[in-house]
């Protein structure tokens, strides 16, 4: 019996004690009115519902009155070892082995698609992460992004959503203007401008840039030369930028040119939307959007008094621009330094008749920074000032570094230990989940060695402490996951693999897959074969969700 099964055996119990306490009690009650929880002590049962002490008001009961009603009731249900009421109304249940084994059988049926729903079918989601501009290498920052914005893409589709991944191409404004000036510097040998870009990496991209140009970029004049560089070596980077992106398993379904806003119109597209709804006004010679009445702090200058567009004016068309392309929601992610643009951001949202925080959500994350030997690390050989994507990468890998820069919320601030990552030992939090799965296979084949295979299942022999505990932690994975979408948390999928590496590695510990010595194959072999099998799987599962590997030897 699984959460879901439960759950509607809940609910056809309550029902009809709830209508029957006081008439239309039961109208429009649904499981999400009656909450299932593991408890954290197990000798409590396996799951846990406070739905008596939720819903004794609105049947007018006393909590344990109707606890003990309703515990009556689920005894009856197959399946159901024994129901108890503890202290104000808490309702706890126990299922039969057969009952709680028999997920394993699930599990393995389903594989892939164990975990998956089609809940958010109705959701169409731009997702726009990591973005970073292409005037250097993916710094840190960025890299968390690629790593927490991948996984949460992978983890929405898995609930149904429609998932586009968006990567926001800056390459429009005085920052780019910034990296053409340092190129042209380099290109000439003289000294980094002041406000311009260092690292080793201008150098090799203002050389490809004079390789790579047709004619000689020498004899242009001083904008010609600028632009140049500023073309050509804006694809550079931005091929660098992609190339590193893919091998850390990263790839984008739209790159959106913030340039191609201002040179289609929709800008004033979209400034003539807001005016037509009533929110545009127009003093001291510039043009405003009204976002006070928005909860925005102060109204926006969208067009200046000089006729230039306003930094806003790019956010304003892009929003529209996403919605006129049928997203209903738009997901942006962002640094800890834009934590104050948050506001101004939904005001816009609201301006155009939209909902804040459901068709626009804002994620901010916050700083990383590596430790080796106990010492931050600060330089990259390559980019100078900052610490690369592909820095991180070639001290630890693809796998370690998705996985450490995933498994902490993205609002607080990370400490990545090298040392600990570089490690093949359970200290290293990937090393233990990967090994767990590497495990399940390596069991698997001695198992095939030892004549042991799946062609019988008696779910009710599962009966060790630790194969409760170990079916317990499978039946969550599917609820962890939708609670992971709907929070926009791909950490909680880390930490629970976390945790289900730990309970099988203690079953490992306990129970015998093969028969030891001269002793025959029997169906508590066989049907622990396919527990294994399912642990296996969903380590799996979840570790794709993370764009993490999954080995099948370690």
């Amino acid at each position: 019996m699984d959460p879901e099964a439960l759950s509607a055996a809940l609910l056809a119990v309550v029902t009809p004690i709830a209508e029957a306490r006081r008439e239309g009690a039961s109208a429009g009650l649904t499981v999400a009115d009656l909450p299932l929880e593991r408890p954290k002590n197990r000798d409590h049962g396996d799951w846990a519902s406070n739905a008596a002490l939720k819903l004794a008001k609105k049947v007018g009961a006393p909590p344990r009155e109707f606890a003990d009603e309703i515990a009556a009731g689920l005894t009856a249900v197959d399946g159901i070892a024994s129901v108890e009421v503890a202290g104000p109304g808490f309702i706890n249940i126990r299922l039969e082995a057969a009952a709680a084994g028999a997920l394993a059988k699930t599990i393995v049926e389903q594989g892939a698609a164990f975990g998956t729903n089609d809940s958010r079918r109705d959701e169409v989601i731009n997702l726009e992460f990591v973005s970073a501009n292409p005037t250097g290498p993916i710094h840190l920052g960025g890299t968390r992004w690629a790593a927490v914005g991948d996984s949460l893409a992978r983890i929405l589709a898995a609930q149904g959503a429609q998932v586009t991944r968006e990567y926001y191409f800056n390459d429009h404004g005085a920052q780019i203007d910034r990296f053409a000036r340092s190129l042209v510097a380099a290109h000439e040998g003289r000294p980094t401008p002041e406000d311009g870009y260092g690292g080793a990496y201008i150098g090799d991209i203002a050389r490809r840039v004079a390789l790579a140009y047709e004619g000689d970029i020498d004899a242009l004049d001083g904008d010609a030369k600028q632009e140049a560089f500023r073309e050509l070596g804006v694809n550079f980077m931005f091929d660098e930028i992609k190339q590193s992106l893919h091998q850390f398993g990263v790839d984008f379904d739209v790159y959106f040119h913030e340039n191609d806003l201002h040179e289609s119109g929709a800008v004033e597209r979209a400034v003539q939307r807001l005016r037509e709804l009533g929110h545009i006004y127009e003093a001291d010679g510039a043009t405003w959007l009204r976002s006070t009445e928005f909860g925005d702090d102060k109204d926006r200058v969208v067009i200046k008094s000089d006729g230039k567009p306003a930094y806003i004016s790019g956010d304003l068309a892009y929003y529209l621009d996403k919605r006129e392309r049928g997203f209903n929601r738009c997901i942006i992610m962002l640094g800890a330094d834009h934590h104050g643009y948050v506001q101004r951001l939904m005001a816009m949202c609201a301006a155009f008749g939209d909902e804040p925080y459901v068709n626009l959500q804002i994620l901010i994350g916050q700083l990383v920074n590596l430790v080796k030997d106990g010492q931050p690390v600060r330089m990259s050989k390559r980019a100078g000032t900052v610490v690369t994507m592909e820095d991180l990468v070639e001290i630890v890998g693809v796998d370690a570094a998705r996985y450490a820069l995933t498994r902490s919320s993205a609002d607080s601030n990370l400490d990545v230990d090298l040392d600990v990552l570089q490690k093949r030992t359970n200290d290293n939090p990937v090393f233990y989940v990967q090994y767990a799965h590497a495990r399940t296979h390596n069991v698997a084949r001695n198992a095939a060695a030892s004549g042991v295979d799946r062609s019988e299942f008696a779910p009710e022999l599962l009966t060790h402490e630790t194969e409760s505990a170990l079916l317990g932690a499978l039946q969550e994975f599917p609820r962890v996951v939708a609670f992971a979408a709907e929070v926009r948390e791909p950490h909680r999928v880390a930490r629970y693999l976390e945790e289900l590496a730990g309970l099988y590695h203690r079953w490992y510990d306990n129970c015998r897959v093969i028969p030891l010595g001269d002793e025959p194959v029997t169906n508590l072999h066989r049907t622990r074969l396919w527990l294994n099998d399912a642990t296996g799987q969903v380590l799996r599962n979840g570790l794709t969700l993370l764009g993490v590997g999954a080995p099948e030897r370690m």
